[in-house]
């Protein structure tokens, strides 16, 4: 028995091979028919669109779910400004905690406080109450602890990255924190990625990649998560970051063994390793690297013996060095051609330069990048310059010079190191602070849905392969988006995202970004703004 028909009229489609396509059928989880109103066939279902615009829906290509879950429900320390502002949030938070909480927080930023002093770890427990306190920095790759949490970890006093004030890095960290976040309970962690994959529903997002590991999560916590894949919400498909483990990677569900498998830390934390000092750290400081050319190498011959899609996190140009060695090394076993047909993927590849661009070109590497990490933190005043220098913060999140040779991009959030915000991601790449680096509208988007398809091996998740994926064309999968466009739609055929006055056009840019309307995978509503979810026909306004 098929299922209905619908009929979706009225609107506007980003359809650039029918421009003037006002109206599609979906059938069996497929667009059937794409046109003018006038032509429509007959459907068992009719939805008015009223004038508003459909698109391909986003992925997000690099998301960490429960993370976002519990910024989102608990403790946001995006907003503070001072290491005053911190521990006032805590103290309210935890107000009416049982005595054995375990407090959660993440998103502070020291980068942009007047004054950088950051609370420390006895301060913290006055303001918990004597509580374990775990806050995540926006990078996720340092942390902020309580003197209890501390006494938890007994171990950590002897690991690298350890320091008595209470901030952790490297080893350090990851131990902190397998131990707050395993004080979160199965139910908390379910609610917690319900509220997370609902939130993307709400933006127009279909598919998240979901970047789990041994250091980043859990396998109960990545398995719950996959369970919930498309069930009412976006689709997942998960990454398992663990070094030559791509049979275990496999066993648990993943696409890939790779997403957060780390190759260095963070420009927040000065962890990302550089080949050029930082600019405001320890004199000769380049951060760490935490794997080494033979390692990735290994890791992408055990991925070709387990036919599984491989990648790395690497920030910094050395540790991009390093990667692409291991590529170098892994190409003289399997030649380049079989590494190339994998399509494996770096996440974040921030820092580079021609010629670690050209390694992406020649092993056919996936560049999954997050052009909010500019918005928030390039240019010449931000954190990046402070890090960094100014040359190289501009130079920094080179999107603009990696598609202009053909390197394949899929944009994402690093949620919740920065917002789910897929339109203010396609604004930032559009406003990238360094000119060159910018991308028109049309391949911003692009990176952002057809992109992060790409980025998924063929046929994971049950996928029919021979179905196109982001673009709206008969035959293609019925996964797409419908919005308001209070700036209205450019000539190109998709919305207004920045001024046209361009002393005000950048990170800060006034205007005003589409809003979701209704989220459609596979022909199945998961968001509806008027919240009943159904196909029983009626209108989806553009007002």
């Amino acid at each position: 028995m098929t299922n209905p028909s619908i009929l979706y009229r009225g609107g506007r489609l980003f359809c650039p091979a029918d421009p003037r396509a006002t109206a599609l059928l979906v059938r069996d989880g497929r667009i059937d028919w794409l046109g003018g109103d006038g032509d429509a066939p007959s459907a068992d279902r009719v939805v008015e669109l009223d004038g508003a615009l459909v698109t391909p829906a986003f992925v997000d290509a690099h998301v960490h779910v429960t993370d976002t879950g519990l910024a989102l429900a608990g403790l946001d320390l995006s907003g503070a400004r001072s290491a005053a502002d911190v521990l006032a949030a805590v103290a309210g938070f935890t107000a009416g905690l049982p005595a054995d909480a375990v407090v959660l927080g993440h998103g502070w930023d020291e980068s942009a406080w007047p004054d950088r002093r950051v609370p420390v770890a006895a301060e913290l427990d006055r303001a918990a109450g004597g509580r374990r306190v775990y806050l995540s920095q926006a990078s996720i790759h340092s942390a902020l602890c309580s003197v209890a949490l501390l006494a938890a970890v007994p171990e950590v006093v002897r690991a690298p990255g350890y320091d008595a004030s209470g901030w952790l890095r490297r080893d350090a960290h990851h131990l902190v924190r397998a131990v707050a976040m395993g004080s979160v309970t199965p139910v908390q962690r379910r609610a917690a990625q319900r509220v997370a994959l609902g939130r993307a529903a709400s933006l127009g997002i279909a598919a998240v990649h979901e970047c789990g590991g041994p250091e980043i999560s859990s396998e109960e916590d990545f398995t719950a998560l996959l369970a919930l894949s498309g069930a009412g919400a976006p689709e997942v498909y998960g990454y398992w970051g663990e070094l030559t483990g791509a049979r275990r990677a496999r066993e648990l569900g993943a696409v890939g063994a790779g997403g957060d498998l780390f190759a260095d830390g963070a420009l927040g934390a000065r962890t990302a390793h550089l080949s050029v000092p930082y600019a405001d750290g320890e004199p000769g400081g380049c951060g760490h690297g935490y794997l080494t050319a033979e390692q990735v190498r290994d890791h992408l011959l055990d991925c070709a013996a387990h036919d599984v899609q491989g990648g790395f996190h690497a920030i910094g140009d050395a540790a991009i060095g390093t990667v692409l060695a291991g590529f170098a090394g892994a190409a003289g076993v399997l030649g380049v051609e079989r590494l190339r047909a994998a399509g494996h993927r770096v996440e974040h590849a921030e820092i580079m330069e021609k010629r670690l661009i050209a390694g992406f070109v020649e092993y056919g590497i996936v560049a999954s990048m997050q052009p909010a990490f500019d918005r928030l933190w390039g240019g010449d005043r931000q954190m990046y310059a402070s890090r960094l220098g100014v040359g190289r913060s501009l130079e920094s999140n080179p999107m603009g010079a990696m598609h202009g040779v053909g390197v394949t991009l899929a944009f994402g959030s690093d949620s919740p190191v920065t917002p789910l915000d897929p339109w203010g991601s396609v604004r930032a790449a559009v406003a990238h602070f360094n000119p060159a680096q910018r991308l028109s509208v049309r391949a911003a988007f692009a990176a952002h849905t057809r992109g992060g398809w790409r980025a998924v091996p063929a046929g994971a998740g049950g996928r029919d392969p021979r179905l196109p994926e982001g673009v709206l064309v008969p035959g293609a999968a019925a996964t797409f988006a419908v919005w308001s466009t209070p700036a209205g739609v450019g000539d190109g055929g998709l919305p207004v995202l920045v001024s046209e006055v361009a002393e005000v056009r950048g990170p800060d840019d006034p205007t005003p970004l589409p809003v979701c309307r209704r989220t459609v995978v596979r022909g199945s509503v998961i968001y509806d703004v008027d919240g009943d979810g159904d196909d029983e026909g009626g209108a989806v306004g553009a007002s």
